[in-house]
């Protein structure tokens, strides 16, 4: 089979989706050509040693990647926001149709809803099927990630972004959401159920895995010898970092927080901390990709953390897939699917989104409950990420989507 596969996201960045999805299917014998942009992501500038040109061609082992040029951007900026993604849109279908001429079915990473242009392009002038992705509910989230314009300039956003997800929804012959919840959204807003697809995200499993935790590793986190709980990932505006943050604040006589990362929202993170005298809250910034297992097991809890915001009720945040894989509990303060999911397999501490004093109380117990209870839920988690979110079995189900679209085709 010969796929396609478009998205604005892919490594060097983060992008662990799209670029295991495409490494795994060329392993398994399918030809695989990738439309994306140059390396930006999160820092808002192509990463050193990489130039933007329209003429750029790389190989990934059985992989072929074109990259086009796209305004670089991760900031607060709305503007900026709508640029890059804009810019992207244009840029990948300028040379999208020739790019994957002859490809049989081809995915698209969502969001942004931009990236959908090339494969809309091929899907007029050659009937090529396409498999939409969804990772996060548009317009709902850009109205709530509070860089959106308010008043007359929202609504005419929001109305405007929520016509084009309508109508991409109907032209995608396949769309697969992340969760059940966020299944039932897309349908709602106007997907016909029966092309309707859930799978859950996996995250890196050559990177997250249990591994035994190490001195450095402790000492990379400040670990003082009591409960310590980490939040690895983008510090951005939807993760409530102020709900954690206070929340630590409250119980600073009984964990440590450690945030790893960076991202809009650690500026103002760093200084709601220090304006709390919330000495137990530490940051200490990006680290590189394999030094991560070690961290999450030198962590006693990993933190899921988001705001309550509808369209994230919908959403599994990356880190939980880590955490799950790394086979550490969670204390997660979410929730929707995300909250469902936890509880059902009891491999965390769950409590109400945004409301820090519940989310103190999840915090103390985390410090109280024998070594031996967190051990057992590291292991349950372990299993579940197994049996419900690893990459093979993440990849299987795509394997069988992107093949029933390819097929559907050739009958047309």
């Amino acid at each position: 089979m010969r796929i396609g596969l478009i998205s604005q996201w892919y490594p060097p960045e983060g992008a662990i989706i799209p670029g295991k999805l495409a490494r795994e299917l060329a392993e398994r014998g399918h030809e695989v050509r990738v439309l994306t942009t140059f390396p930006s992501y999160p820092y808002g500038r192509v990463y050193p040693g990489w130039r933007q040109t329209w003429r750029h061609r790389e190989t990934d082992g059985a992989v072929r990647i074109r990259r086009v040029p796209a305004y670089p951007s991760h900031d607060t900026s709305a503007l900026r926001r709508a640029l890059s993604h804009l810019s992207f849109g244009a840029s990948s279908a300028t040379v999208g149709v020739r790019w994957l001429s002859g490809v049989d079915v081809t995915y698209v990473y969502h969001p942004p809803p931009t990236s959908v242009a090339a494969a809309a392009l091929l899907r007029v002038a050659r009937r090529t099927p396409i498999v939409l992705h969804v990772q996060d509910l548009w317009p709902e989230s850009v109205m709530h990630s509070g860089m959106a314009p308010t008043g007359r300039g929202g609504r005419a956003l929001e109305r405007t972004v929520g016509g084009l997800m309508r109508r991409t929804y109907r032209l995608a012959d396949t769309v697969v959401a992340i969760s059940p919840t966020m299944a039932e959204r897309v349908v709602a807003r106007g997907a016909d159920p029966a092309k309707v697809r859930v799978v859950w995200n996996w995250t890196d499993d050559a990177l997250f895995r249990p591994v035994p935790a190490t001195d450095e590793a402790r000492a990379a986190l400040g670990h003082r010898g009591r409960c310590t709980v980490m939040f690895a990932g983008n510090l951005g505006l939807l993760q409530g970092l102020e709900t954690a943050i206070r929340a630590a604040a409250a119980a600073r006589d009984r964990v440590d927080l450690v945030l790893v990362g960076s991202g809009a929202d650690e500026d103002r993170a760093r200084r709601l901390a220090a304006e709390l005298g919330a000495e137990n809250v530490r940051f200490v910034g990006r680290r590189p990709a394999e030094e991560m297992a070690d961290l999450y097991a030198a962590a006693d809890w990993q933190l899921v953390c988001l705001r309550d915001v509808p369209a994230l009720r919908a959403a599994v945040p990356s880190k939980l897939q880590a955490a799950l894989a790394s086979g550490v509990p969670v204390v997660a303060s979410v929730g929707g699917d995300t909250a469902a999911l936890i509880r059902s397999t009891d491999v965390g501490l769950v409590c109400p989104p945004e409301d820090w004093r519940a989310l103190a109380e999840r915090f103390a117990e985390a410090a109280t409950l024998p070594a031996a209870v967190r051990q057992e839920m590291g292991h349950r988690a372990r299993q579940v990420y197994q049996e419900r979110m690893s990459l093979r079995v993440g990849v299987d189900q795509f394997e069988d989507i992107l093949t029933k679209a390819a097929a559907q085709r050739g009958r047309a």
